[in-house]
Formats: C-alpha cells, sequence, structure tokens
C-alpha cells in the first residue's frame, strides 16, 4: 500500500488526503493547527469543522510542525508550538503533498507598526476562530475580494465596519468580476451574499480608496484614507480621516514555500513549480493550494485532489482535471481584477518603518540601494537587516523586494523553528 503524507489541512490538504484514500493509499495528514480546515474552514475551539468522517480514515496529526525535510524523510515535531514537551518523530513516505498554504500580504505605510492595525487574516481568524473582535469600530481596506469575508466575520462578532476599501479601481474590478467568470464557479451566489451582508450593516464598499496612514499615540486612533489612481498613485486633496480603534489591511497574499524550498522543489515567481498532475520537480513530492498560485480555496481543492489521487499511484479524472483548470482561469481573471499597483511606494516617507522586526526605515533601503558598497539582495540584507528578524521577512520581504530588486531565498536545512533541546532530543525512529 503507498504511503502518502499530507502536510497541510486546509482546501488543499483535506482533498488531497480524500483522494489519495479513495485511491487505496496509507494517509497521514500534519497541521500546525489543533484542528483541520485552515482559515477558509476554520470553526470556533471545540466545535464541529465537519471533516470528522475523513480523519477517522487517516491518521491524524494536529498541532504537529515540519521542522525540516531530508530527501523524502520529514522531521516533525509534535505538540502546541509554544509547549515544552514537543517530541521529535521522523516519517518516511512513499509520496509527499505539501500544501502549506499562504499568509497576508501587507504593504507598509506611515503608522502600520502601531498595535491596532492588523492584518486582515488575523483579524478573521479571531472571529471565526475565538469570536472575537479586534475592535469597536474598524476600517477594513486593501485589495481582493477576501476583504468581504473579513467584514462580513467582523458584523458577525458585533463591530462596526466603518467602510470596506479596495484599492483597484471600477472599471478594472468589475472587469475581472465578470457574472459569467464568476458563475462558472459558483462564486457570484457567495458574492451576492456578502454584498448582501454589508447592504444589512449599511457598510459602504469604496473602489479606488487606500488606506496611507495610521495614526495614534500607542496605539492606532485614526486612520487616512486617499483616493489613488490605477497605479494606487494618490490622488492630492483627496485624503479623509476616520476615527477607529482598529483597522484591517490586506493586500492579497504570499505563499509558504519553505518546506517546499527545503526539499529542493523548483520556483517560478516564488511559487512552486507543478505540472499538470501536481508534481513538483523532486520525484514523489507533490504540490497543491496557494504554494503553487494564489487561487482560492476552489482552485486549491481541485488541485489538492488531483495531487492526492497521482501521489496514491491513481490517475485524475478528465472531470477532475476541468474543475482544476476552470478554477484556475478564474482565479486568474481575479488577480488581474486586484493586482498591486506600481505606485504604492509614493505613500512611503524617510522614517516609515518596512521592516518591523527590525525597525529598517524606508529611507534605510534607499540608502543602501544607492549605495555601490552593498551590491545584491545579501549585502542589502545585512546592511539593513531588512527580513532578519523573527519573521524571517514572510511580512516584508515582497516589500522589500519591490523596493529594492529581488531577494534571495535561501535553503535552509531547519524550514521552522525549533528549540535547542528539541533539536538534540534523539527521538523515535523511522516511521
Amino acid at each position: 500500500m503507498t504511503r502518502v503524507v499530507v502536510v497541510g489541512a486546509g482546501p488543499a490538504g483535506l482533498a488531497a488526503a480524500e483522494h489519495a484514500l479513495r485511491a487505496g493509499a496509507d494517509v497521514t495528514v500534519l497541521d500546525q493547527a489543533d484542528a483541520p480546515g485552515g482559515q477558509y474552514h476554520r470553526t470556533p475551539a471545540g466545535a464541529p469543522h465537519g471533516f470528522e468522517a475523513l480523519l477517522s480514515r487517516c491518521t491524524w496529526w494536529p498541532s504537529s510542525t515540519v521542522w525540516a525535510l531530508e530527501d523524502k524523510r520529514v522531521h516533525v515535531l509534535r505538540g502546541p508550538a509554544d509547549g515544552t514537551g514537543r517530541r521529535r518523530h521522523v516519517l518516511e513516505p512513499d509520496a509527499l503533498v505539501l500544501a502549506t498554504g499562504a499568509h497576508d500580504r501587507v504593504l507598509p505605510f506611515p503608522g502600520w507598526q502601531l498595535p491596532g492595525v492588523f492584518t486582515a487574516g488575523a483579524a478573521q481568524a479571531l472571529a471565526k476562530g475565538e469570536r472575537v473582535a479586534v475592535g469597536r469600530r474598524v476600517l477594513v481596506a486593501g485589495a481582493g475580494p477576501f476583504l468581504l469575508p473579513v467584514a462580513a466575520s467582523l458584523l458577525d462578532v458585533g463591530a462596526e465596519v466603518l467602510a470596506v476599501m479596495e484599492a483597484n479601481v471600477v472599471p478594472a474590478v468589475l472587469e475581472g468580476w465578470s457574472w459569467r467568470s464568476a458563475a462558472h464557479v459558483g462564486k457570484m451566489a457567495e458574492l451576492v451574499r456578502y454584498a448582501g451582508t454589508l447592504a444589512r450593516h449599511r457598510v459602504p464598499y469604496r473602489m479606488g480608496r487606500a488606506v496611507v496612514e495610521a495614526r495614534g499615540d500607542g496605539r492606532v486612533r485614526e486612520v487616512v484614507t486617499a483616493r489613488v489612481r490605477a497605479d494606487w498613485s494618490v490622488v492630492a486633496g483627496t485624503e479623509r480621516a476616520y476615527e477607529v480603534d482598529a483597522v484591517c489591511v490586506g493586500h492579497g497574499f504570499v505563499p509558504q514555500p519553505e518546506l517546499a524550498v527545503a526539499a529542493g522543489c523548483a520556483l517560478n515567481g516564488g511559487f512552486v513549480r507543478v505540472d499538470g498532475d501536481q508534481r513538483t520537480s523532486v520525484p514523489g513530492v507533490f504540490a497543491a493550494g496557494e504554494i503553487t498560485g494564489i487561487g482560492g480555496a476552489v482552485t486549491a481543492a481541485a488541485e489538492g485532489a488531483i495531487a492526492g489521487r497521482v501521489a496514491a499511484g491513481g490517475r485524475p479524472a478528465r472531470g477532475l482535471l476541468r474543475a482544476r483548470d476552470r478554477a484556475r482561469a478564474f482565479a486568474a481573471r481575479l488577480a488581474a481584477a486586484h493586482p498591486i499597483g506600481a505606485a504604492w511606494p509614493g505613500w512611503l516617507r524617510e522614517e516609515t518603518i518596512v521592516c518591523r522586526c527590525e525597525e529598517t526605515t524606508y529611507g534605510d533601503l534607499r540608502r543602501a540601494t544607492a549605495d555601490p558598497a552593498e551590491p545584491g539582495p545579501h549585502a542589502l540584507k545585512l546592511g539593513t537587516r531588512a527580513g532578519l528578524g523573527p519573521c524571517q521577512g514572510r511580512m516584508c520581504g515582497p516589500a522589500v523586494a519591490d523596493l529594492c530588486g529581488s531577494v534571495e531565498r535561501h535553503h535552509r536545512p531547519i524550514a521552522q523553528p525549533i528549540r535547542l533541546g528539541e533539536l538534540a532530543d534523539p527521538g523515535g525512529g523511522v516511521e
């Protein structure tokens, strides 16, 4: 029997597990969270998640962190990430499916380091998973359709959402959200539902506006928005201030390919390169979901289904391949409707912090980029410390790349944080 290990229990990973089981494989599913579903299917702690039947048919390891990959050996730490009793395990599957997802991308702006400025994903996670609102008066802003479910989640837990602001202008957004393409993958009903929620709560949805500054003494008290052009340059004189106690910002998503890089998989534009069967460049390693391209839950699930079936030695049905290709086409239209405007650095000032971990400013980056003594991304990181803090560039990396050119992505033998005591623990043998 083929043994398949799936890393990640979001839409892609769960679909991979389901279809690998159907193809007769022995399946183990790992996730850092203590419940399956990922962000899309997140439920309050202790509530039914709907995947009990699936997980009863496979080996389910929650609260498990894959900290290294060695060939196809999967090195795992089991236990809560902030716990002290984590134990090491090693799995050696016949095939490995990586479905590690993505995290929020947030563009820096003056004041974004203030307490009370949240990523859109963090705000939704607190609302869906803990039934906690990040504030009483909240503004949601950025780019992309994810802003809509974030606003809906905040309203559901009692927050007053002052507005949802999409930075991209009306013609581009409407072209991407065409009725025909949205209905093609069943997204129009979802769009109508979110629009109805905003309408019932009288929440305006404004296109062509962006948050360009957050203000406050000790925490955010006010945000400044402005009308922006198609390239996101600010239209002078259109600034407006809102009194808030929280602002939720998201400008799309960034893949989390650290494990794929550790496995030696080739990347393309920061995403894991896969073929039509979701195979990576490394034999026996498959990838699905947002690490292969930002496409949303429908696309991720379709890719995961194909990856799981092929990893188990089966062949995907034509209908499954067609469903994935349709979902990818729609995702591409949405990406074109919600791009990152090239002129966003015009929001920044010399003293604006870009790397929050190391407090590297825009001025620091500009001076380092102009300094002939610091050529190349490696010297830039060493000279400014940007991307060398606890998050290792996960938050600031894309912004630094936009401002200074490409940033190197190095292979790291240790892909996730591990304590020295845990590293010294011999652990068990290969399972």
